[in-house]
């Protein structure tokens, strides 16, 4: 019984994520007073095993009828514990008690990508506004994809000039038409760019919430943009033209590593985060195949497979990045042609990636498809817009465990969401797919292993989500989730074989 309740007390109190200790009081607090102080020795030796991630972001709060008292080891623990006490304010009561709190994972992250749809300064600083509420550390800017470049060069000033703009909202329109770029100016034009006082901005707005922008600069593949903007970087036929528009750009000519390496120093002189996201998936590598400069690479470098072009690219520019103090992140597939031990590796195709790069001593970041893809349906399709993958619901989301059987939980830094946006044009869109489902990404990286409660979560999201819709956010609505969702499961067959009836039908909430 003690053990239930150790678990049940934290989750009854409503905050999302529930904190790791709650000792009630009886009555509520007015909160006429906040007093900030140093960590006591009841903090201390609650903490004292944690490492440093975790302790930085510990804190201890006491509510008492009046005055609450914070303790905190630094500014940004002080800042959580803040957050802790806007949620309850919001929920419309604040009890007396003491709640202590830190983290679990270092790295709580949702990613959005700018590339297929563009959504401005307002929408990023807005995300952050609740990321910041929910305890999100990390935002993963995708910036650039065949879709388009969303940050300004300098030294490269047509990748956005000549890429930014283009005919079709819509991602799928965009391909079906061809994949038209236009002018800025042309009546039809569709997107936009970040400049980098833009940029700037957005890190030091998102530093005052104690969130980290990690931006991702998309190489080899995803490229379009780039070869058509640059086609010097693209791959070269015998008869001397290239492949301008192609899909990958060319691993063989030095003009790339020029470009990439360029791009990334004006990247990394505006974000200071330590690590730099280079994409790496989907590479298709069929211009590689007919192209003389790739031929000439492989040759130079004895390479007798066409795959270990990807690798000799990641480890060059692994190299450039490490020697300007930062590391590099990458999808799972960057792990199969070889890549040094401080690369960090993103599993997304399912959790086998992370799994693999965690038993050979990679550090890595959980965000597989299967569960925290937020581009995938979060209910029933003929209820929903249209979306990418499978039934994804806010309690499959919830179900998902980063730390996988066997793998060794101190290489795992920790969790993302990822928001794809072929099929999410809009911001109003966006926001409806982040929201609620996010709330089960901050509670998985922030709260202790062990003390999910399905049902209880629910509940506390669907306040939580009240109070992000009377904020102005566009989530979407779990009192008209249907009991499939509700279920996790993701299929009728599944529902059914687990004797439940009913898999379509909209529950009233009490």
């Amino acid at each position: 019984m003690k053990f239930l309740l150790s678990i049940l007390l934290p989750l009854m109190l409503g905050l999302i994520p529930a904190p790791v200790d709650y000792k009630p009081a009886k009555g509520s607090s007015s909160v006429d007073r906040v007093v900030v102080r140093k960590p006591s020795r009841v903090l201390k030796k609650a903490t004292a095993e944690l490492p440093d991630f975790s302790r930085n972001e510990a804190y201890r709060l006491r509510i008492g009828r009046r005055r609450v008292v914070i303790e905190a080891y630094t500014p940004e623990g002080v800042f959580r514990a803040r957050k802790s006490l806007e949620q309850l304010q919001a929920l419309g009561n604040v009890p007396r008690g003491i709640i202590l709190d830190y983290p679990r994972f270092r790295h709580r992250g949702l990613m959005i990508d700018e590339s297929r749809s563009f959504k401005g300064m307002d929408f990023l600083k807005k995300q952050m506004d609740a990321m910041a509420l929910l305890k999100f550390n990390i935002l993963h800017l995708h910036l650039d994809d065949s879709a388009g470049w969303r940050i300004e060069s300098e030294a490269y000033p047509l990748l956005t000039e000549k890429t930014a703009w283009r005919i079709g909202q819509l991602y799928w329109d965009w391909e079906k038409n061809g994949y038209p770029f236009v002018d800025k100016d042309h009546p039809q034009a569709y997107g936009g760019c970040y400049s980098p006082a833009e940029m700037r901005e957005l890190v030091a707005y998102a530093a005052e919430r104690h969130i980290t922008i990690i931006p991702e600069i998309e190489m080899p593949g995803h490229s379009m943009e780039v070869t058509t903007a640059y086609p010097e970087v693209a791959c070269q036929r015998e008869d001397g033209t290239r492949f301008k528009g192609a899909w990958d750009v060319c691993p063989g000519s030095e003009a790339t590593f020029q470009l990439f390496e360029t791009v990334l120093s004006e990247v990394m002189d505006i974000f200071p985060s330590e690590y730099i996201h280079i994409g790496g998936d989907e590479a298709s590598m069929y211009s590689w195949t007919k192209c003389v400069n790739c031929r000439r690479r492989m040759e130079e470098e004895g390479f007798t497979d066409i795959r270990q072009l990807q690798g000799y690219l990641v480890r060059r520019i692994e190299a450039f990045v490490r020697s300007r103090g930062r590391q590099i992140i990458g999808w799972d597939e960057i792990l199969e042609t070889g890549v040094p031990q401080t690369a960090v590796i993103q599993s997304w195709r399912g959790v086998s990636g992370g799994k693999k790069a965690n038993a050979a001593g990679h550090k890595v970041v959980m965000s597989p498809n299967s569960h925290v893809y937020f581009d995938y349906y979060q209910d029933l399709i003929r209820k929903e817009p249209p979306a990418c993958g499978e039934l994804t619901s806010l309690r499959h989301v919830y179900s998902y465990e980063p730390v996988a059987p066997g793998m060794d939980e101190s290489l795992v830094l920790g969790l993302q969401a990822n928001l794809w946006c072929e099929y999410i044009p809009t911001c109003e869109h966006a926001e409806y797919m982040l929201w609620p489902r996010a709330f089960a990404i901050a509670e998985t990286g922030w709260s202790p292993a062990g003390s999910k409660d399905p049902d209880g979560f629910r509940k506390r999201a669907l306040a939580m989500q009240d109070v992000l819709r009377a904020a102005g956010y566009n989530t979407f609505d779990l009192r008209t989730e249907t009991n499939l969702a509700r279920s996790g499961y993701r299929t009728f067959e599944d529902y059914a074989a687990a004797g439940l009836e009913d898999p379509a039908g909209i529950p009233t909430e009490e």
